[in-house]
């Protein structure tokens, strides 16, 4: 599977506007419809569609007015939508600081809306929750957050009837939570992460059964812990099923060594579901930029990732996560590359896309001719005087004087540190100079080089853990010339 960046020729019409805490369910085998979400504060009530088919986005001319006489449900964000047939189905959300408990149905067939008034045991007002269809006629809720605490409680909708049932469970429950996945994957419920009591994030997986009448089981949860590299804990991430697989993408989560910082996320990790085990997922190009609250979805044997926010900037751009034989992926074989930083204003504009400057590993491979691991090569390090975070460590901790010199004086301070003393604002620059050295080391020694080299591999120095850092600076100090 590749990421290619989704261009103007892709598809006809006019794209949604960016958001993240929308929703977007599939709708038969032809339409994905997006629902909802926040921009700059403002939360939006818009639906607008991907017809799959004819390659088009465009925004049906709805009809369904609400009790305040507007069509459609109040603007919302954070909220669960889910497709029965040729209905979406929508509960709950944020508006401003107030959790909603509202219900309503949108018939895509004529595009009319129409509150629902349902009965039995009600979920009460919630965000963050999470919801799967089960079968064609009945939808599923899990968790959420009220305002004032976290939930764990299922309830369960029949579409039909418009009864809830809360499901009474004994034995070993998960933690109440918010921010989670809830997929349902043949008889079983799966939720996997989530923010909890207190506030950490989670990383567990949970397997809920008795939700299939026919099969009489009584209700229960079962933790599952599987083989393989499991995604580390997040909230806001999605889980997307495609063909034997489920896909995680994205997320946030308690970062590094620091845990009161968030950190974002942009891998794919695969849940096998015939092996039954986590994979990463490898991908021969640059993902998209890291952000939670986005939305995935399946067209085809593509994956459609649109929206998000990353704690600074509100995504509207599209991606699509395609397999090696796609037509689609020429474009990024053929497209010349420039500018490797990645613009967040143009997040939120119309701009082109900007692609990235090649590998200083590609590079090197292909001047010297020698081999280079492919998962060390798709390394994506930029030149020192692009590297505008360490140029403006540098020039905080040594005014007046050159770049050169400032990054010079800048490495001599690390040469003289302990791990104790590196403050973190100084992790990301110190791991990329170290990885420029180890990329310096591979020219000077060519095939003596050892592929063994600690933290080379990453993107991010949030994925650093405490015991890591002294680990780093040593290793910085043993690569760094006299």
């Amino acid at each position: 599977m590749n990421w290619v960046r989704a261009v103007a020729s892709d598809f006809g019409g006019n794209p949604p506007s960016p958001r993240s805490g929308h929703t977007a369910v599939n709708v038969g085998k032809s339409m994905v419809v997006i629902f909802g979400g926040l921009v700059e504060r403002r939360f939006i009530n818009d639906v607008v569609v991907y017809d799959t088919e004819n390659k088009l986005w465009f925004t049906p001319e709805c009809t369904g007015s609400s009790s305040d006489g507007q069509v459609g449900p109040p603007s919302r964000a954070f909220h669960v939508a889910v497709a029965i047939e040729c209905n979406m189905f929508v509960f709950g959300g944020r508006q401003g600081g107030k959790r909603l408990g509202d219900f309503w149905m949108l018939d895509t067939d004529s595009w009319q809306w129409s509150e629902l008034t349902s009965y039995g045991d009600l979920p009460s007002p919630r965000d963050f929750a999470a919801a799967s269809a089960i079968g064609n006629r009945k939808i599923v809720m899990y968790g959420g957050w009220d305002g004032k605490k976290w939930l764990s409680d299922v309830h369960v909708l029949d579409t039909i009837s418009l009864e809830w049932t809360e499901l009474s469970i004994s034995g070993s429950l998960p933690a109440p939570r918010c921010g989670h996945t809830a997929t349902m994957v043949e008889k079983r419920l799966l939720i996997f992460g989530g923010r909890g009591g207190g506030g950490p994030i989670m990383g567990d997986l949970w397997a809920l059964k008795g939700l299939i009448e026919e099969e009489n089981e009584t209700p229960g949860w079962t933790q599952l812990k599987l083989p393989g590299q499991s995604p580390s804990p997040r909230c806001g991430h999605t889980v997307t099923s495609g063909g034997h697989y489920l896909l995680l993408f994205g997320g946030h989560g308690t970062g590094g060594w620091l845990s009161r910082y968030d950190i974002y996320h942009n891998e794919c990790i695969v849940l096998d579901r015939v092996s039954v085990q986590w994979k990463r997922l490898s991908s021969g190009s640059d993902p998209p930029p890291a952000r939670a609250y986005h939305s995935m979805s399946s067209v085809g044997q593509r994956y459609l990732l649109f929206g998000g926010f990353d704690g600074k900037s509100t995504f509207g751009d599209i991606w699509w996560l395609a397999p090696e034989d796609d037509p689609i992926l020429k474009r990024v074989s053929n497209s010349p590359r420039s500018n490797p930083r990645h613009n967040k204003t143009a997040a939120l504009s119309s701009k082109g896309e900007q692609e990235r400057e090649e590998s200083p590993l590609l590079e090197l491979q292909r001047n010297m001719e020698i081999s280079i691991p492919a998962t060390l090569a798709r390394v994506n390090v930029v030149d020192e005087l692009q590297d505008e975070e360490l140029l403006e460590l540098a020039s905080s901790m040594s005014t007046g004087v050159p770049d050169e010199a400032a990054i010079k004086a800048l490495k001599e301070h690390w040469r003289k540190s302990m791990s104790s003393s590196i403050c973190l604002r100084e992790l990301g620059p110190l791991l990329r100079v170290y990885q420029r050295l180890i990329i310096r080391h591979y020219q000077d020694n060519g095939n003596s080089w050892g592929q063994t080299h600690p933290f080379f591999h990453l993107r991010d120095a949030n994925q650093l853990r405490l015991d890591d850092v002294s680990r780093l600076l040593e290793e910085f100090k043993r690569l760094l010339p006299e």
